[in-house]
């Protein structure tokens, strides 16, 4: 999974239309809790090396905005259907536009420090906001559809084998 987030990072694509989000929800949703927030973290930092550093306090945000997710995803756990998949992702996405453009703005230069700042910094990031919810989406449906579609599969399997031994 850890190169599954780097490798499509890394390839070219919109705007923030990347897998991370995504699979901090996907490893909250289907990991153990040891290791749920490792994969996101780590395909971030990883990608990061090769795409390079910026300013700390807003990495920081971006990285706890997928910790966070990566709860949301532990809670989905327990809630799981289609209805509370997409909630949980739309939540996700703004989650993290909510905090990394709050972190540009207090922490940047970009805007003016009050309150029509911070509304500017959040208009300006609405693009992206778009892109983020997208592809958020777009790779949710397919980890978790696949992850689904192997847990099926599996249980079949499963099936399969004890009605053939009776």
């Amino acid at each position: 999974m850890i190169i599954v987030g780097f490798v499509l990072r890394l390839f070219p694509h919109p705007a923030n239309f990347a897998p991370i989000m995504a699979l901090a929800l996907f490893s909250g949703l289907y990991l153990p809790k040891r290791l749920n927030v490792i994969i996101p973290v780590v395909a971030m930092l990883i990608s990061d090396i090769f795409l390079g550093f910026y300013s700390l306090p807003i990495m920081f945000s971006v990285y706890a905005s997928f910790i966070l997710a990566t709860v949301l995803g532990t809670w989905l756990k327990k809630h799981k259907n289609i209805g509370n998949v997409i909630l949980t992702t739309f939540a996700g996405s703004s989650l993290f536009f909510l905090v990394t453009n709050f972190s540009v703005w207090a922490f940047g230069t970009m805007y003016t420090h009050n309150l029509p700042g911070l509304m500017q910094s959040y208009y300006m990031a609405l693009p992206f906001f778009r892109n983020s919810l997208m592809g958020d989406l777009f790779y949710v449906g397919i980890f978790v559809g696949v992850a689904e579609m192997a847990i099926k599969y599996l249980k079949v399997e499963k099936m399969s084998k004890a009605e053939n031994r009776v």
